[in-house]
């Protein structure tokens, strides 16, 4: 069992139970079926793979963006531009996961016509897992990279105001008999949304995480949104990565960098599919790719527990335990989202939080 999932105000549901209640929520915002099919599936998927930061938690985030405009729910992508082997797709601010599986195909569709695609994505709204779209990519043959920039939350190496988004970066690559390796990581030491995620769950953050208001080193994930900021992973090589994925997910799309007046919100993104048959065999590329990953993983010293994990092996760990046992998800998190459903009249079923044995729905 995952560290820090046996806590007395944590219950599991279903992969489906997730799945089906985002569902409601994002039709009761105004949601067409499919965009909230879909979206939906998308958020589950990411409590599934122990991501929960990038899962049903985000209805939250979603609900004020409807209220304020910035999502508009239903709007859809359509391809603005295309030219040889690129593409721009325009999300028309509608959900950010429709948007960005327009794009992701569209890549996998330029790549296996021309060897590459790549594809840019504007006026586009939260995406949510930069991994579940590289994975797509690494399914249809192609190796597939990702990212992009969001809003200034974190902190360049040495400085102390938010600057740069979290901005994510992802590739993927197929192996023969296994999953693709999938490696998706934030430019920050942390996501923001796992600083959410441990704030309900009454957690303290690592150290090294976050500074607070004043500059000053903090655990406490509050700070954060007490006008504190994140802090790159890495130091310095962090930093830069961070900022790179900036300039390229901001300024390519339009979108804008993050500190800037003209920022528009959302996540300038960038996908990049690769067919690899157009530069080697498929299957000896995926037959090199397991061998290669058996070869790593046995360079540690034999102990009972893994001592070297492959990209996205965790995810694979976490999501076939979470099959059986169910999803973990924080009272606190629960009850937000049966606030929001009330709100909306949505029902949440046996996710909504019972309080002195009603629930929410009922009116108590």
């Amino acid at each position: 069992m995952a560290s820090g999932e046996t806590r007395l105000d944590v219950q599991r549901f279903s992969i489906d139970e997730l799945e089906d209640a985002a569902v409601h929520v994002l039709a009761g915002f105004g949601a067409p079926p499919d965009l909230a099919e879909l979206t939906a599936r998308s958020l589950a998927q990411s409590n599934l793979l122990g991501h929960d930061s990038h899962g049903i938690i985000r209805l939250l985030q979603y609900a004020a963006w409807v209220r304020n405009g910035q999502i508009r729910v239903t709007a859809r992508p359509e391809q603005a531009r295309r030219f040889g082997a690129t593409a721009l797709v325009d999300g028309n601010w509608g959900f950010g996961q429709p948007a960005a599986r327009m794009a992701t195909d569209t890549a996998i569709e330029l790549a296996l016509a021309n060897g590459v695609g790549a594809v840019a994505v504007a006026r586009c709204n939260h995406i949510g897992r930069l991994g579940e779209y590289v994975t797509r990519m690494a399914d249809a043959g192609c190796i597939g990279l990702a990212l992009c920039n969001s809003g200034p939350v974190v902190a360049p190496a040495g400085g102390t105001r938010r600057t740069f988004g979290t901005n994510p970066f992802a590739w993927a690559a197929p192996r023969a008999g296994a999953v693709p390796l999938v490696l998706d990581f934030s430019t920050a030491g942390i996501a923001e949304g796992k600083v959410q995620v441990a704030m309900a769950q009454g957690e303290r953050l690592p150290a090294g995480m976050i500074i607070d208001r004043n500059g000053a080193p903090s655990t406490w994930p509050q700070d954060l949104y007490d006008g504190g900021a994140l802090l790159p992973f890495g130091g310095h090589k962090g930093s830069g990565l961070c900022l790179m994925i900036e300039l390229v997910g901001g300024l390519l799309t339009g979108m804008g960098t993050a500190p800037m007046p003209d920022f528009a919100g959302g996540n300038g993104t960038l996908f990049i599919a690769l067919s690899i048959e157009r530069f080697t065999a498929l299957d000896a590329f995926a037959d090199g790719a397991a061998a290669f990953a058996s070869r790593v993983t046995e360079s540690q010293d034999g102990g009972v527990e893994p001592d070297v994990f492959l990209p996205g092996q965790v995810e694979q760990q976490v999501a076939a335990e979470r099959a059986v046992t169910g999803v973990p998800v924080p009272d606190a998190t629960r009850r937000d989202i049966t606030e929001l459903a009330e709100s909306i009249g949505v029902d949440l079923g046996r996710l909504a939080l019972h309080r002195l044995g009603r629930t929410l729905e009922s009116g108590s």
